[in-house]
């Protein structure tokens, strides 16, 4: 006798449809303010603008009446403003003074990395009444690290070559010249163009520099600007008359 096979089932996914979704409850709007809601708020705002009013009005009146408060007032302004003013003036002066007593030495300068040396440099023309000396030296400097105006309205483009070996290190070269000659007077419109080293020149700068009417300042020329109270300007030769008006 066959025996029967029991009849295959099929999946539950093919007997039971698929169920929708959830649906999310719509957001509940607000409603809107009733009228007398609108009305209490106005009450409020008004309340308050009244209260604020009344706070003024009775200050004022308080004022008129004690009228010497508004004098004592403004004398403890006037004397604030006036201690303000003469901290400030204070400030100015003793930076002034720091400023002109700045000195440096050759051992000092050497121990200095390559940027501190620049911004060195730039006191230094501080010192002497360049007052808006400032470093510019980095990526892109086109071959100038201190810009500065002297007093007799000359422009300086200063090229600062430091060695951490002094003397003993490598040479500044006739590239170096080259470089800061070749955008100082057309890019920052120079009257000054000036190679600063605490190291030495090799014996192709000066005539190339004589020239190209660019002047070197060499480790000596720095050791007596640095440690002196002489502007450059008197150490160096043939150096640019001052511009008309100054």
């Amino acid at each position: 006798m066959a025996t029967r096979r029991p009849a295959r089932r099929r999946p539950a996914s093919r007997r039971n449809p698929r169920r929708p979704a959830p649906r999310r409850p719509a957001p509940r709007r607000r409603a809107p303010r009733s009228r007398r809601q609108r009305e209490r708020d106005a009450q409020v705002k008004l309340a308050v603008a009244a209260l604020a009013l009344a706070a003024v009005w009775a200050l004022v009146s308080w004022l008129l009446v004690n009228w010497w408060v508004l004098i004592v007032l403004g004398a403890l302004a006037l004397t604030g403003g006036a201690g303000w003013v003469h901290r400030l003036q204070q400030q100015r002066t003793w930076a002034r003074v720091q400023q002109q007593a700045l000195r440096y030495g050759l051992p000092e300068l050497d121990a200095l990395h390559h940027r501190d040396f620049e911004y060195a440099i730039r006191d230094l023309m501080l010192r002497d009444g360049c007052t808006d000396a400032r470093q510019i030296g980095g990526a892109g400097d086109n071959g100038a690290d201190v810009l500065a105006t002297d007093p007799l309205g000359r422009t300086w483009v200063i090229q600062c070559k430091h060695r951490r070996d002094g003397e003993r290190g490598a040479a500044v070269g006739t590239p170096d010249l080259q470089r800061v000659n070749g955008t100082a007077r057309q890019l920052y419109g120079a009257d000054v163009v000036l190679v600063l080293t605490n190291g030495r020149f090799s014996t192709r700068c000066a005539p190339l520099a004589t020239q190209l009417h660019m002047h070197l300042a060499d480790r000596r020329v720095l050791a007596t600007w640095a440690s002196g109270n002489r502007p450059l300007w008197e150490l160096l030769p043939r150096i640019p008359a001052p511009r008309s008006g100054w």
